[in-house]
């Protein structure tokens, strides 16, 4: 087998929810076992991730939603690095407070756990994003499964990480106490994708510096908020 095809193997399904380092398993569903009841009078909650906090605040303002309407909560963008403990700080977090609020919505895909997030959620009557990820849900689907096969070597950004490039991606794994294993980590991939949320030159600027570190080709995607809008705004048009 050539070098690029060795390079090429194991694929889309393997990366589609791992896109800033190699992850730990996802871990089991939590044992928990609560079941949560809803409040009929309280706000919605949006329970979300840290990376997407900005954007969710935006859409929030842009549509016109009261904060007494939906209350924005976040968990540590860091997870995103983790999914094995993203289920269980869901889990964590409204095993307390689910009795607050009339509807969850979460911020997440999937996003790597497994449907382990799935499970969780159905003891607390809430409902995530219908997506695999972040990156799906704004780009949309089809326009993110158009990328991925167009290059199946593909490394996605957001805004957000494209802010962050330097804590959660070159820090984060380490490379920069580690150059040499910058093949290691983002040998298969061959295209930095920034899917932007905003039009900013700076941050394009930021990405474009980013993926000639990695050694990738960079691709510019304007895709706005894409899935997100619509599921903010469902938030309270019920």
């Amino acid at each position: 087998m050539s070098d690029t095809a060795a390079r090429r193997t194991g694929g889309r399904q393997a990366r589609l929810g791992r896109r800033a380092r190699p992850q730990e398993a996802a871990s089991p569903a939590p044992e928990s076992l609560v079941t949560t009841s809803a409040n009929p009078d309280g706000p919605v909650l949006v329970l979300a991730c840290g990376a997407i906090a900005n954007e969710i605040i935006a859409l929030r303002e842009q549509l016109g939603i009261a904060d007494d309407a939906m209350v924005l909560q976040c968990l540590p963008a860091e997870l995103h690095n983790r999914p094995g403990q993203i289920a269980p700080r869901v889990d964590a977090y409204l095993s307390e407070h689910r009795h607050k609020y009339s509807r969850v919505i979460l911020g997440y895909g999937d996003c790597g756990t497994g449907g382990a997030l799935d499970k969780v959620l159905e003891r607390h009557d809430a409902k995530r994003l219908p997506h695999a990820h972040c990156y799906e849900f704004f780009a949309t689907t089809p326009r993110f499964n158009e990328i991925s096969e167009a290059e199946i070597g593909s490394y996605f950004v957001t805004d957000f990480l494209v802010r962050h490039f330097d804590r959660l991606v070159w820090e984060g794994c380490g490379l920069d106490q580690r150059p040499e294993m910058l093949e290691t980590y983002f040998g298969n991939y061959r295209d930095l994708v920034y899917l932007a949320q905003t039009d900013s030159p700076d941050l394009q600027a930021k990405a474009q510096e980013a993926a000639e570190r990695l050694g990738l080709r960079y691709v510019y995607h304007k895709v706005g908020y894409g899935d997100l809008t619509q599921a903010i705004a469902g938030t309270v048009n019920v």
